[in-house]
């Protein structure tokens, strides 16, 4: 893999933005590898397809590049926010690739995919309408907080100009693959535990730990009135899925992946 984009490509293109897509797509397109099925390479949607950028040839998974030029921020810019929250409740809604590079020696600093089983309304951020005097006047935009995606949503082909293992990858990939199929209400659940989880700094943890996070769980979930039972039944989903591990009565363990 490398983390040098062919900057022979922007010399027909003046504008930044344009230089900038030109180059990102070209790199993602030569470079990177299906983290679904594995497969060495992805393919680049010809006409603009208005849900996704590339799509792979083996196991038909969509993707939709976003790209910056510095670190990753907190926030992700993007479209109108109807539209957003449209796909975010649909079953073709894509996985997100995010990519920072450095535009001095234009290099890959971080490259990573957030599934689009982690992509919930919640994070979805309506920003305020254009103003009158504005070509769009009344468009309203988004942003993706990323910060409420739980950690083992993030995974990372490059972190820090470094390639990480395909096979850690991929397995990073696999170990939440369970949430695909999952309703959203529940999905939504498991995430908000998981998140519970990324604030607990300790690799091992107590039940109560957990139980600590009651009262913010009740207030996201009102229509539940025995949160303490719904945390234990997703420790156990955890559990059953690899991400975390029973140590003993009320102890558990953080099984984390370097790629995340």
């Amino acid at each position: 893999m490398d983390l040098q984009f062919n900057i022979g490509l922007a010399n027909d293109y003046v504008s930044k933005s344009q230089i900038a897509r030109v180059l990102t797509e070209s790199w993602v397109k030569e470079n990177i590898y299906c983290p679904n099925c594995g497969a060495p390479s992805i393919f680049e949607y010809e006409n603009n397809k208005p849900v996704a950028d590339f799509y792979c040839g083996s196991c038909d998974e969509d993707f939709e590049l976003k790209s910056k030029n510095g670190n990753f921020a907190s926030k992700i810019v993007d479209g109108a926010y109807s539209t957003m929250i449209e796909r975010v409740l649909s079953a073709n809604n894509p996985n997100f690739f995010f990519l920072t590079y450095n535009p001095k020696n234009w290099t890959v600093n971080n490259f990573a995919i957030i599934p689009r089983y982690f992509f919930t309304p919640e994070i979805i951020e309506k920003r305020k309408p254009l103003s009158s005097a504005a070509k769009r006047a009344g468009w309203v935009g988004c942003n993706i907080n990323i910060t409420k995606i739980p950690e083992s949503g993030k995974i990372f082909f490059i972190k820090n100009s470094t390639m990480q293992n395909k096979d850690m990858v991929l397995d990073s990939w696999r170990r939440t693959f369970f949430l695909k199929d999952s309703a959203l209400n529940s999905r939504g659940w498991t995430l908000d535990i998981l998140n519970c989880l990324d604030k607990i700094k300790s690799v091992n943890f107590k039940l109560a730990d957990v139980y600590a996070f009651e009262a913010q769980l009740q207030f996201k979930h009102p229509e539940n009135k025995h949160v303490k039972d719904k945390i234990r039944q997703q420790l156990q989903v955890l559990r059953d899925k690899g991400l975390i591990e029973f140590i003993s009565q009320g102890v558990y363990r953080k099984l984390r992946n370097e790629c995340n």
